[in-house]
């Protein structure tokens, strides 16, 4: 069989070099875009055998240069999303309306099979955060450009390598106390990476164009419940503490003067939203791929790191050991 050629774009992160493996080991030619191949193209090499990837350099805004890439391409997937705005132009905006709506009008014109776009879950109702209301717009005008496309809301996606799971057992394992935003009802639905990448695959695959699926894990968890979780799987024992709203603001205008915030004010807003299923649009279940991993059984494969002894945790030793 012919192999089919993919573009990619944001293929350095965690879901990126799940989805590289995936594809090319089912003889899918991938050409991942970045725009630092000093930095990232050696970890990208790395993610499938040679004759299956290629690595372009490319600012993501340099249309002349991407077009020529695209009369290559049976499809285009798009992984590229920020969580908090910079000063680089790397605004909601710009990247989760104006680039992507690019991408759409140029799989429009060079008559690609597929277009896929990650989007997130729990954005129709958070019209108070400019995260959400980019994103809502961006895939508006996606499906206005090409027909052919396929949105994916995930909810939270969790891996060995995500800034969801390692991020708060890194937290968790140094501060004595933990504040629970929304006294930590809000409602996720963690889908594995592998998972996630799974559905990808299966649309791919399928040639399924359901314009908008959401991807949900096996079970729906609270914020509290998921430290909860974290906290079990490193061993620890922290105070959880609801915050007062006005000092959940507080710290938000704080957190987010770092060059990485810990929390925004978007962010805090965001967190006022369930990031469940809909029920508005099929899901992962419906196109019959549901998913298999828990959080507590994956996160307990990679949290010994977070543990005093770290690699050498009694229970991870005792395991190794045989």
């Amino acid at each position: 069989m012919k192999a089919k050629n993919c573009l990619i774009f944001g293929g350095s992160g965690q879901i990126g070099s799940n989805l590289i493996r995936k594809l090319t080991k089912n003889n899918i030619r991938v050409t991942v875009v970045t725009r630092n191949i000093h930095q990232k193209g050696l970890k990208i090499k790395t993610q499938a055998n040679a004759g299956y990837i290629n690595i372009v350099e490319a600012n993501i805004f340099d249309e002349k240069k991407i077009q020529e890439l695209f009369s290559n391409s049976d499809m285009c997937i798009n992984l590229i999303g920020i969580l908090y705005e910079s000063k680089k132009g790397n605004t909601f905006n710009n990247i989760h309306n104006i680039f992507p709506t690019l991408l759409a009008k140029l799989s429009k014109k060079y008559n690609l099979r597929h277009f896929i776009h990650i989007s997130a879950l729990g954005l129709n109702e958070a019209i108070d955060s400019q995260y959400a209301i980019s994103k809502l717009n961006g895939e508006k005008n996606i499906l206005h450009n090409f027909s052919k496309t396929t949105i994916l809301r995930p909810s939270v996606v969790f891996s060995s390598s995500d800034n969801f799971t390692t991020q708060f057992m890194t937290l968790l394992s140094r501060l004595p106390i933990f504040p629970l935003y929304y006294s930590g009802k809000t409602k996720f639905a963690p889908i594995h990476c592998s998972d996630l990448t799974d559905v990808i695959y299966h649309v791919l695959r399928n040639n399924i164009n359901s314009q908008i699926i959401e991807c949900v894990g096996p079970e729906v968890l609270t914020f509290k419940e998921i430290l909860e979780i974290l906290l079990e799987s490193i061993d620890k024992k922290r105070l959880l503490i609801p915050v007062p709203l006005p000092i959940a603001r507080l710290s938000a205008k704080f957190f987010q003067l770092f060059s990485k915030p810990l929390l925004t004010e978007d962010q805090l807003k965001l967190l006022k939203y369930d990031n469940i299923k809909s029920g508005k649009y099929k899901s992962n279940v419906d196109i019959g791929l549901p998913s298999k991993l828990f959080l507590r059984d994956e996160v307990k494969k990679y949290s010994y790191m977070w543990k005093e002894a770290g690699q050498f945790s009694t229970e991870k030793y005792r395991k190794d050991d045989g």
